[in-house]
């Protein structure tokens, strides 16, 4: 157990800095620079999501649309 805490604390000590020194280069506080990842990776899963359910929409609709008939007393 006592390693992941160190593993948890290394890696929240170097995003953190990271997220800190982006801030400082930016001249903004910390805290806005790591919400904004966390909302950039919701918007980014959640645009994903999106774009499969248009596709499947639109194949969906095209499949309806462009059926293929074998005759003419299919109309």
């Amino acid at each position: 157990m006592d390693l992941f805490y160190t593993l948890l604390y290394y890696f929240q000590k170097r995003g953190f800095e990271v997220c800190r020194r982006i801030a400082e280069r930016l001249g903004i506080r910390a805290r806005v620079v790591r919400t904004s990842f966390i909302y950039l990776t919701f918007v980014t899963i959640g645009f994903g999501f999106a774009l499969y359910l248009f596709v499947a929409f639109w194949l969906k609709i095209k499949d309806l649309v462009y059926t293929k008939r074998t005759s003419v007393f299919d109309l």
